[in-house]
């Protein structure tokens, strides 16, 4: 098994890229040495003179198709005035053109032009991964050392967690991940995470700071719809209820005495915009309120494990469905219309 690695890693390399963002900023000069008097305090002391491209972040990526076609995190390239710079393993750069921003799972889709044809990694199916499963992680760790390969077993499934964005003090919401114990760093993020057939199965994204052996990567399957949507749509297609909600636990039962120890209530939040139901939405065309607990949807108890959102991504924008909720002490089904994510 061990001798195999050698082999995958060099197969895999040509394919994958460091992502550098950068931005144009203004510099100025300070003109103290022409202040000669009290009246020179009056004018100016910093004066423009022009502006310098900085570096300000990056990560790594690498090809899915042979005509260019990148996948990374959103993270890496969230800054839409930023430019990105593709550079292979090959030391040549590409100027990057972002196709699709995936906000919900963590994923970004680039392209780069120059070459008829590019190296490019195969996808594997990441629904069929098991525990103690063998893989490689591939990336520019740290921004500063290129390829650097790591290897380890899965170690867990369907992970959940809350990742924070050092840069802009935001977290997100990222569900259903690939545990890992194979070394995940600042810098490897977009990185691919292969199997021992060299196929990617997933896009390591996140890693556990004052904790070892603890990285998380995005599930392949994820970026494959979104590489589907893309083609066949020209931009990603994410199903939309339309209702903001807070699931119900045991603890959230006894303080608001609910009904039910289980579901998403529909709350609103602060804000001009935070009604709980969006006008216009799935869910308002439907007739749901504050204050209903959804209790299924298409089929599916809606609980802290399966929340509302890992339920929509198996739906079609469409599609019809059926909804259970509860209003008072009434149940109630109605059919919805699953909307689209603007």
């Amino acid at each position: 098994m061990e001798d195999r690695i050698p082999k995958i890693v060099k197969k895999a390399l040509p394919a994958v890229v460091t992502i550098t963002a950068s931005k144009l900023f203004s510099f100025f000069k300070a003109d103290f040495e022409n202040i000669s008097s009290l009246s020179d305090l009056k004018k100016p002391l910093f004066s423009p003179k022009g502006k310098k491209r900085i570096e300000i972040g990056g990560g790594s990526g690498f090809i899915v198709d042979p005509s260019g076609i990148i996948l990374t995190n959103r993270h890496v390239i969230q800054d839409p005035n930023a430019q990105y710079i593709v550079i292979l393993n090959t030391n040549e750069k590409f100027k990057a053109e972002v196709l699709a921003r995936d906000l919900i799972h963590d994923i970004a889709i680039l392209k780069i032009k120059g070459k008829k044809r590019f190296p490019y990694l195969k996808l594997g199916d990441s629904s069929k991964l098991q525990l103690g499963e063998r893989v490689i992680a591939i990336g520019n760790t740290l921004g500063a050392f290129k390829n650097t390969v790591t290897s380890g077993i899965i170690s867990g499934l369907s992970r959940e967690i809350t990742a924070g964005d050092i840069f802009n003090e935001q977290t997100t919401r990222l569900r259903g991940l690939i545990q890992t114990d194979a070394a995940i760093n600042p810098g490897n993020s977009g990185g691919p995470l292969l199997n021992m057939k060299g196929e990617v199965i997933g896009i390591n994204a996140a890693t556990v700071f004052f904790a070892e052996n603890v990285g998380f990567a995005l599930p392949i399957n994820n970026a494959k719809k979104d590489l589907e949507d893309l083609k066949k749509y020209g931009r990603l297609r994410q199903p939309f209820l339309g209702v903001r909600y807070i699931l119900v636990t045991e603890d959230l039962q006894k303080k608001f005495n609910l009904p039910v120890k289980e579901g998403a209530l529909i709350v609103s939040e602060s804000g001009p915009s935070g009604e709980g139901v969006i006008k216009g939405s799935s869910a308002d065309k439907a007739g749901l309120k504050e204050g209903d607990i959804i209790l299924e949807v298409k089929g599916e108890k809606v609980t802290l494990q399966n929340p509302i959102e890992n339920i929509l991504e198996k739906c079609e924008v469409g599609e019809e469905i059926w909804i259970k909720f509860l209003r008072g002490k009434k149940e109630i089904k109605r059919k919805v219309v699953i909307g689209e994510r603007k």
